[in-house]
């Protein structure tokens, strides 16, 4: 690990708030070494927290560029060729940041690995990353001494040439090379981007300079409206397209600063995110719903000697917004200066860099109730009737997520590819300059969602309101029963609200039946250990599930943490679906025997597809 010698000289301040003599510029750049070029000429950079909250190290852009570009010349010393393909593990450090910029300064195209598994333990893992090496055809790996081992033996099996850590390939003397670096020009790629839902058939998202130029000038123009004063803080994971266009490639080519801790150090401790963004006066931070969520639960209504006043942007993207979610964190910190205000929805995707639409800035969240009755029958989401608002069994709350971004184009379609009009549910299709040239070595993937006339079919379902896009769920997910539409998260949220049911604990989906027919199935994780207690659990969970979605279900109780979650931290109703046809999620009174068969399967876990 690189201490960075700024921190001591700084006595452990960080990079500082804003340029003085640097004019600010947003994201007019051709190419992201451009905008690290312009960048380092003023004193704002990155800030790397530990898990206690303690500045570890301190990476001024101009440090970043300088290092970068050594390690660039160290990835060409050892016979990599402009072109090549090297597979980074992103952990939140300075030398993730070093290696994906020395590519670009090397003309290599960097590939961000994830970490860490939430299920299925190191075979599952290197299961995964052998995927990625594969589908990435990677000619390198590299990775901190702790992944060694696992990310060597995922290399090994499929051949990957070069296999390096951290420092090797950011320490050392700088070699002389015969020729000069060759940077990615405006018209060359910038990096692959592998999809929290990621399986051992994996899709590489292939973001090309002009996307990824585009999409941040629309973050930081359009969504965020970015100021010289801004200093934004965030925990999300680099391997994730929220975490490095959003808190990594969006704020260079802003000039501004960022303060990171690990995505495992805010799941152990969730307030630390707030008081770093208190110490600092943070004015931008961005999570999926859950981790506000998170963060409010643990709160325990003391909210702490936080000042989260400066906070004008607390975005939410990455999962359904849970209007439920947002309402709990306002109540929760409200004593800590925290607005309401501050929250903005918003949509994207990988497959359009990553963001697509935002909300407006300081305004109140928008949350439409439609009538569930209209949605379930005629896919249409009609505003629900004032004495309606509030009754579950009757109503539907969406979150408005916002209009494109400039030079974007959103539309909703039917099954047949028909314009639909304004609340009218259907397929949701994006289109411009920001959407992926394609998924890496995949056409036949490609072809699935990318139209010849330039619109991409985003596999998520919604409609428009006035111009604004709402979304309701992801076609996959969908649940049909007796010609009825119904949304899986209708029936875990509710069932959340069952006493002894925790957020998370719970995946809906349905099951072919024969003869046309689909059956609905609900998991929900127990830890009851009386048969009786158990009974009476299910009864209740059965009884609302009838009330919300008037259905019968199967109701399996399973042990606690038997339901796949993505590398992002989503619940996978795909992987959960394959996971118990499969057998290897059990009824809790079969533990055993679903030890037995996850031990035999563990490769299931890999099935966390978005």
């Amino acid at each position: 690990m690189i201490v960075n010698e700024t921190v001591e000289q700084n006595n452990q301040r960080p990079t500082i708030r804003s340029n003085e003599s640097l004019s600010q510029v947003l994201g007019k750049f051709d190419t992201l070494i451009e905008g690290l070029d312009y960048a380092a000429q003023g004193k704002t950079g990155f800030n790397f927290y530990s898990g206690r909250g303690k500045l570890e190290h301190v990476l001024t852009y101009a440090d970043l560029r300088e290092r970068s570009i050594e390690t660039a010349k160290r990835l060409i010393n050892v016979g990599l060729q402009p072109g090549d393909r090297v597979a980074v593990v992103a952990e939140t450090t300075p030398e993730f940041m070093m290696i994906f910029f020395g590519c670009q300064y090397a003309g290599l195209i960097p590939c961000p690995m994830p970490y860490s598994m939430y299920i299925g333990g190191r075979d599952a893992y290197v299961d995964r990353l052998k995927g990625m090496l594969t589908s990435a055809d990677a000619s390198a790996a590299i990775c901190s001494d702790a992944l060694l081992q696992q990310v060597g033996e995922a290399a090994e099996a499929v051949n990957v040439r070069h296999v390096m850590t951290y420092d090797e390939v950011c320490k050392g003397d700088v070699p002389e090379l015969e020729e000069a670096l060759a940077p990615f020009g405006r018209d060359d790629v910038a990096y692959i981007q592998y999809s929290s839902g990621s399986t051992s058939n994996p899709k590489g998202v292939l973001i090309t300079q002009h996307s990824i130029v585009h999409n941040t000038r629309g973050i930081l123009t359009h969504g965020l409206q970015l100021n010289r004063d801004d200093r934004a803080a965030s925990w999300l994971p680099l391997y994730h397209d929220m975490g490095l266009v959003g808190f990594c490639l969006s704020p260079m080519m802003g000039q501004i600063t960022v303060d990171f801790m690990a995505t495992s150090a805010f799941a152990r401790r969730p307030l630390l995110w707030l008081k770093i963004m208190s110490d600092n006066q943070c004015t931008i931070t961005y999570s999926p719903s859950f981790g506000y969520d998170l963060a409010a639960r643990r709160s325990n209504g003391q909210p702490g000697d936080f000042d989260l006043s400066s906070l004008r942007v607390a975005g939410i993207g990455g999962d359904m917004v849970r209007s439920d979610v947002l309402e709990r964190f306002s109540q929760a910190f409200a004593p800590s200066g925290f607005s309401p205000k501050a929250f903005v929805a918003s949509y994207g995707m990988a497959e359009s860099t990553l963001a697509v639409t935002f909300a407006p800035l300081d305004e109140p969240i928008l949350i439409d109730h439609v009538d569930r009755a209209r949605v379930k029958l005629s896919r249409q989401a009609l505003p629900a009737s004032d004495v309606s608002i509030g009754d579950s069994g009757k109503t539907r709350s969406f979150v408005v997520c916002g209009s494109p971004m400039p030079g974007h184009q959103v539309e909703v379609r039917n099954d047949q590819g028909e314009k639909l009009q304004e609340r009218e549910i259907g397929h949701i299709m994006i289109k411009g300059p920001s959407l992926m040239a394609g998924y890496y070595g995949n056409s036949e993937a490609t072809s699935l969602i990318m139209k010849h006339d330039g619109w991409m079919a985003t596999g998520d379902m919604g409609y428009l309101l006035n111009g604004q896009i709402v979304i309701t769920g992801r076609s996959k997910d969908l649940i049909l029963h007796n010609g009825r539409n119904i949304w899986p998260q209708d029936i875990e949220w509710a069932v959340e609200q069952v006493e002894g049911v925790k957020g998370d604990d719970v995946a809906a989906f349905s099951i072919d039946a024969g003869d046309g027919e689909e059956n609905v199935v609900v998991l929900v994780q127990c830890r009851l250990r009386d048969e009786d207690e158990r009974e009476s659990l299910r009864r209740k969970v059965s009884a609302v599930v009838h009330q919300q979605a008037g259905v019968e279900c199967e109701i399996v109780l399973v042990p606690p943490r038997s339901l796949p979650f993505t590398s992002s931290g989503k619940l996978s109703r795909a992987g959960a679906k394959l996971q118990y046809v499969s057998g290897e999620i059990a009824e809790i009174s079969d533990r055993f025997a679903a030890a037995k068969l996850a031990a035999q399967s563990v490769t299931f876990a890999q099935s966390a597809a978005d």
